[in-house]
């Protein structure tokens, strides 16, 4: 028998704790607040609510060991220990513990911040016994009862949404069903169901966000979680009756080679996983969940207004010097442009050149002759802000640091080489101080007002560390957030670019310790808007850098599509800036009066997708429309690209009475409104719609 231990209201969330009467395993369980009534009768356990792998315990059954550590020996010795509430003005906290008899204790952390739409979970296991405890698991969250609103096993009913990711291609969205998962129960019960992924790696979404949806497609029904983890993670889903459960944490041993040695009287806390639940789609469900990381960035110096940058890469390509640059201002200065990057290459080796050069960072005297204060200054009296590119977590290499090998991360006593790259162990003082001279006084020294933090490779699985690969993968990782935070704590007001090759650390911690993130290194690819759409389900726009490259080849019908692109994040400009026409900048220039005018509803808002699936990436066929609502929802911000060389009409149901404001449109666009209907009639070009309330 099982029964609700407790429960309680979060907003338009009910939270179910949820116990077996006579093993005292607790539960949890999400449903959208008033659908109580509508749980049907299922044959299920409680799924415990958190989860640990203690070396030394039995692994699970029901030919689960090696796909899964879940509901294993060492779960079945833990047991209900208490739960308490804890109030304060603004946010609510639910304790829940549960101990074994020779005093180990899990404790989960329930937050709730007034004003989000989820919740926010985190574990902590204690050993409280008298010996060194050894964990190879350890879940950050885990949740049950999956889909209570469908009686047995619900067939065909229940959908997996996840983001898969690679190099110039983030965030593509996998929906695929429980029965093609093989996640369906077995006819006894007996063999366990599993699919467990995640990535293993210094790029945490490398090849999935960590991120997913489960969705009960009869009544529509999402939950949703995701996790900040900046190393190896995982995620599993796992069915062995009626209902499907769901848990997720640091990647474990058998995964990510992750353990943790923990002592008597010591402590371990996971990384924190937000969770939500709702009726509706999963634009919904990821507009709910990326807006609790808005939280976070109240804490950082946030521009006063979304800015737009000039990033000089795709002008000079790793060959920026004081010469180029002077000649670039003098085509940017008294346009509405916020800052002004040098990009990589300026530290360049006069014979090897910059690729493999990073880690020594002395200023290339045939390139600056005058160094970088005078670039610096032409930068400021040209009316923008200055900044630089590092990639400080490595060395190639051509540089002398490439040979620091006592400062270098190993493993198994060897350092970690990924073809020309090494990385520094920022958990070593001297390193520390290193970067501190080279990376962080010479911000100061110039006067830099902005850095674009790159990062080009991956460490692997992990590095040598007393408790294993994936614990010193960890902690490095934590050391590489750190160093952000170091940077914006020792310049007061200096942004931050989260950037590695692109989109491979687009997860919430990272996010959470940068104000910019760049979007992709899609530089100037026709599947641009598609990753910039595709990034609205895992991050806030107004940190999503989304760049468009102008040619002095560009007809106006190219700028367009470029510029209307960058209305899907934040405006990064590069290109043939000093070869461009007087009536080419004349596009740029709407463009960014245009991407002024709905800055506000890009800021704050919430985003619905339209368009038939995009199969190919790299080859897009048909259209997509992005709608983004401001939070009045008094305006809304349409950008649309059509691929296809025939014409397409595109309709947008507004609900609600709107008026074409202002637009930044392909020269052969056509748009009205019908009634409370929007409509779009173009081919292969794009237009982006600030629409208000009539």
């Amino acid at each position: 028998m099982e029964s609700i231990l407790s429960e309680y209201i979060f907003g338009d969330i009910c939270v179910q704790y949820r116990m077996d009467d006579q093993t005292k395993m607790v539960g949890l369980q999400l449903l959208p607040n008033g659908m109580q009534e509508k749980v049907q009768p299922k044959r299920q356990a409680i799924d415990p609510l958190m989860q640990v792998m203690i070396r030394g315990d039995g692994f699970p059954d029901g030919f689960a060991n090696g796909h899964t550590m879940r509901n294993n020996a060492s779960m079945r010795r833990f047991a209900f220990a208490g739960q308490e509430k804890q109030e304060s003005a603004n946010s609510s906290r639910i304790i829940t513990k549960l101990k074994t008899e020779d005093g180990h204790q899990l404790t989960q952390r329930l937050d709730y911040r007034s004003g989000e739409k989820g919740l926010h979970l985190q574990t902590t296991f204690t050993n409280g016994s008298d010996a060194p405890a050894i964990i190879d698991m350890l879940s950050s969250f885990c949740l049950g009862g999956i889909t209570p609103f469908v009686g047995g096993d619900a067939p065909g009913c229940l959908m997996i949404h996840r983001l898969r990711s690679k190099w110039s291609n983030e965030a593509r969205l996998e929906s695929i069903s429980t029965e093609d998962l093989q996640l369906e129960p077995s006819w006894s019960g007996y063999g366990v169901a599993c699919e467990r992924f995640g990535q293993t790696g210094s790029m945490p979404v490398r090849k999935y966000f960590p991120m997913m949806a489960i969705e009960d497609t009869t009544n529509h029904v999402m939950w949703g979680v995701q996790l900040g983890c900046p190393s190896s993670w995982q995620m599993e889903l796992y069915r062995r009756d009626d209902a499907l459960c769901i848990s997720g944490g640091l990647a474990d041993d058998d995964f990510g080679h992750w353990h943790k040695t923990i002592q008597p009287g010591e402590s371990f806390t996971t990384p924190v996983a937000s969770l939500t639940v709702c009726v509706g789609t999963i634009d919904a469900l990821s507009a709910r969940l990326t807006a609790m990381q808005a939280t976070p960035l109240q804490k950082l110096a946030m521009p006063a207004r979304l800015p737009v940058i000039f990033n000089e890469f795709c002008t000079t390509w790793g060959n920026p010097s004081q010469e180029n640059i002077q000649r670039i201002l003098a085509h940017l200065k008294g346009r509405d442009i916020d800052y002004f990057v040098i990009d990589a290459g300026w530290y360049a080796d006069e014979v090897k050149g910059w690729d493999a050069n990073m880690g020594d960072w002395e200023i290339n005297r045939r390139l600056f002759p005058d160094g970088l204060e005078s670039v610096v200054n032409a930068i400021h009296r040209a009316g923008l802000k200055a900044g630089i590119w590092f990639e400080p977590e490595v060395c190639g290499q051509d540089a002398r640091a490439y040979q620091q090998t006592d400062h270098l991360l190993k493993r198994n006593g060897t350092p970690i080489s990924t073809g020309r790259r090494r990385f520094w162990n920022l958990c070593d003082p001297w390193v520390k101080d290193n970067l501190e001279r080279h990376v962080i006084e010479l911000l100061k020294r110039y006067g830099f007002e902005y850095i674009k933090i790159d990062y080009n490779d991956s460490i692997g699985i992990g590095c040598d560390h007393p408790d294993g690969l994936g614990e010193g993968l960890r902690q490095n990782q934590l050391a590489a957030q750190s160093l952000m935070t170091h940077i914006r704590e020792s310049i007061p007001g200096i942004l931050v670019e989260n950037c590695s090759s692109g989109g491979h650390r687009l997860e919430p911690s990272f996010l959470s310790v940068s104000q910019l993130s760049s979007f992709s290194d899609a530089h100037e690819v026709r599947e641009i808007p598609v990753i910039a759409a595709n990034l609205h389900r895992a991050m806030l726009p107004r940190q999503s850098l989304i760049w468009a490259v102008l040619r002095k080849n560009d007809t106006p019908k190219r700028m367009i599509w470029s510029l209307c692109a960058t209305c899907l994040g934040v405006m990064c400009l590069s290109g043939d800036i000093y070869d461009l026409s007087e009536d080419q900048w004349s596009i740029v220039e709407e463009g960014i009066r245009f991407y002024r005018a709905v800055s506000s509803v890009i800021e704050k808002g919430e985003t619905i997708h339209h368009g038939p699936k995009i199969n190919s990436y790299r080859h897009p066929e048909g259209w997509q429309t992005i709608e983004r609502t401001a939070e009045s929802g008094g305006e809304k911000l349409i950008v649309a690209h059509v691929f296809d060389a025939q014409p397409v009409e595109i309709r947008v149901a507004l609900k609600g009475k709107y008026q074409i404001s202002d637009r930044l449109a392909d020269p052969n666009c056509q748009t009205w409104i019908e009634g409370e209907e929007l409509v779009m009639h173009l081919a292969d070009g794009a237009c982006a719609l600030h629409l208000q309330q009539a």
